[in-house]
């Protein structure tokens, strides 16, 4: 199998060398990397003709238009399988073949789990436990598992039929071209949901519990307005297009979002999404959401 590893990137030079470092130091190593760069405005571009990378670089798309890039590059430049990840991140040295020995006829997609860099047995997305139609539980006293050694305990082997995407997931191009490509309309949030749910209706979709991904701990980052409104705004769409309990689940995005503001930048900032200067961005997002109105609705 002839493999890319294709890495998005923007402003992050130094988390990229990281990065880089990682997938050159595979026990398993991918037949090339490709750096789609979303014009980033740091040392990305010397950094990458110094070390001799393959880099594309095309205007900010947002993580969604950086993937759809990496798999049509991966597609046109003859690949069998692309291998995917941000910048922040970085693959253990065994991740690469834990994954493709992992691929089969009926297995689609495999992705790593990815754990916080300086916690090795928490995860960055804590993962959700699943009702029998596989989608997460929202009616449950714990419903996410948010350390590893509690996944090993629920999965039935190394495998669990439910993966974070984009964050060291191996698809083979043939399932690309079946189902297409990721949407670009998510810009940010909500497109490796989307492209996940497309990937299962094709196959199976797992995270091999063995194959592991660094990353930081995303918690500590500030919520900006414009990842606040993208994440009620898509997370409502995708609602709409595939879960159960559509209403319930509406509601936990939003309260979610204020949760999140509140934990990473402060109260204040979460009630003037309430009842403030910024609540009318909060009933934008649900109304483009309830509509289904995907796509950038912001400049810059």
């Amino acid at each position: 199998m002839k493999i890319l590893a294709a890495v998005v990137t923007y402003n992050r030079c130094a988390l990229l060398k990281r990065c880089i470092d990682h997938i050159r130091a595979q026990s398993r190593r991918p037949d090339a990397i490709l750096v789609i760069n979303n014009s980033s405005p740091d040392d990305t571009v010397e950094m990458l003709e110094a070390e001799k990378v393959g880099y594309v670089t095309q205007p900010n798309l947002g993580s969604a238009g950086g993937w759809a890039r990496a798999i049509d590059e991966a597609t046109a430049r003859g690949f069998d399988a692309v291998w995917l990840m941000d910048d922040d991140g970085f693959p253990d040295a065994a991740a690469l073949g834990l994954l493709e020995a992992s691929l089969g006829d009926d297995v689609v997609c495999v992705s790593s789990v990815v754990l916080r860099e300086n916690d090795p047995e928490r995860f960055v997305f804590p993962f959700p436990r699943l009702n029998p139609d596989g989608f997460p539980v929202i009616l449950a006293l714990r419903r996410k598992l948010p350390k590893l050694e509690q996944l090993r305990s629920t999965a039935e082997g190394d495998l669990y039929p439910f993966a974070h995407l984009f964050n060291g997931a191996l698809l083979p191009v043939s399932v690309s071209n079946e189902i297409g490509n990721v949407n670009p309309g998510y810009f940010m949030y909500g497109d490796e949901v989307d492209y996940f749910m497309r990937m299962k209706s094709r196959g199976k979709v797992f995270s091999n519990l063995r194959a592991h991904h660094f990353h930081p701990d995303v918690t500590t980052r500030a919520f900006t307005t414009e990842k606040f409104y993208y994440y009620v705004k898509n997370t409502i769409i995708l609602n709409q297009l595939y879960f159960d309990k559509r209403a319930l689940r509406n509601l936990l995005a939003v309260a979610a979002g204020l949760a999140r503001t509140a934990s990473r930048n402060s109260l204040a900032a979460m009630f003037s999404y309430v009842a403030g200067p910024r609540a009318p961005l909060l009933w934008r997002a649900i109304g483009r959401g309830l509509n289904g109105r995907i796509g950038k609705d912001f400049d810059g």
